[in-house]
């Protein structure tokens, strides 16, 4: 199982970056607009569209609002690994911004490479949205 660890800082409250981070149905899209170009939730599972034309369904695993963290799996869709768990985390780091952690472990191996690719890029657009409002 490949294991994937990204980080960034945002200059942006912890707790406005988990507002948006922490709410499964809306979060993709309001974190990432343009990067992520829809998301319909239902109950505990969502369809989130990327621009590339990706889709993917992925069910909600856990929110901790206490600790600042969602996490999911890819469940469906056009990239469909034999094993998924990934998590999205909001720590403090000083008055007005925050650490955003996003980790991921994928089955198989192969996915790693391009998933953290995309991640990356998805980071990329989360700091600059958060940064902007």
């Amino acid at each position: 199982m490949a294991s994937i660890s990204l980080e960034i800082t945002v200059e942006s409250s912890v707790d406005d970056v988990w507002k948006v981070i922490g709410e499964f149905a809306t979060g993709p899209s309001r974190m990432a607009p343009g990067f992520v170009v829809d998301t319909q939730a239902e109950a505990d599972f969502r369809t989130v569209t990327f621009a590339d034309g990706t889709v993917v369904t992925e069910r909600r695993v856990g929110v901790d609002d206490q600790a600042r963290r969602i996490a999911y799996s890819i469940v469906g869709g056009s990239v469909e690994p034999i094993h998924d768990n990934a998590s999205m985390q909001a720590f403090p780091y000083g008055e007005g911004r925050c650490r955003l952690v996003w980790t991921r472990d994928v089955l198989p191996d192969r996915l790693a490479a391009p998933m953290a690719d995309s991640m990356s890029r998805g980071l990329e657009v989360i700091k600059r949205t958060f940064e902007k409002s």
